[in-house]
């Protein structure tokens, strides 16, 4: 009589344990009907909006931090190079995000060449020799340069690129001669991949 009790039992915790790690019945044990693969299909590509924000503080080089929130959550160092990947001490090329989770290219030229030309008024505030300059562009996602989560994004980031600074005396613009200054790129864009 005991053995008949715990029969029910075992059979039941043997189901939970088979279910609990992913089993199922026999029945329901047939190859995935051929409707599921176009949903993971779109499940894998994912696009929308991302906003971008690319900052340097205290510094004209080429080493920044980017932070990439919406359709991508990740930050990590971003890096100003040429298209070989040498670092572009200029920023007249390409900014790489090497991000947590892999990496991307925006080319940043047109940027690079409106934000030269805004600053050759340079210094904007002579009284208070400080500057705040502000340019707007597109930033195109370099083609083929995603590697990690990232691999195949296409897209561009509408961004704004600003400049404050409080520059050394005496007040004539050269670089390194601030005492405090932060250079922001921010936007939102959309992107897929």
């Amino acid at each position: 009589m005991r053995k008949n009790r715990l029969a029910p039992v075992l059979t039941l915790a043997a189901c939970g344990v088979l279910l609990a790690g992913g089993c199922v019945s026999a029945a329901a044990a047939k190859p995935p009907a051929a409707t599921t693969a176009p949903v993971a299909a779109r499940a894998a590509a994912t696009g929308g909006t991302a906003s971008i924000v690319m900052y340097g503080v205290n510094t004209d080089g080429a080493y920044w931090h980017a932070i990439v929130s919406g359709v991508i959550g990740d930050y990590g160092p971003a890096i100003s190079v040429y298209p070989d990947g040498k670092v572009d001490p200029a920023h007249n090329s390409e900014m790489e995000l090497r991000l947590t989770r892999g990496s991307f290219r925006l080319s940043i030229a047109a940027l690079d060449k409106a934000f030269v030309k805004a600053t050759s008024r340079e210094p904007i505030y002579p009284k208070t020799c400080t500057d705040l300059i502000s340019v707007t562009g597109t930033t195109p996602i370099v083609a083929g340069s995603g590697t990690g989560a990232y691999r195949g994004i296409r897209g561009s980031f509408p961004v704004t690129l600003t400049l404050n600074e409080v520059e050394a005396r005496p007040c004539q613009p050269s670089p390194g001669a601030f005492r405090a200054q932060l250079i922001t790129v921010a936007g939102s864009g959309t992107i897929s991949f």
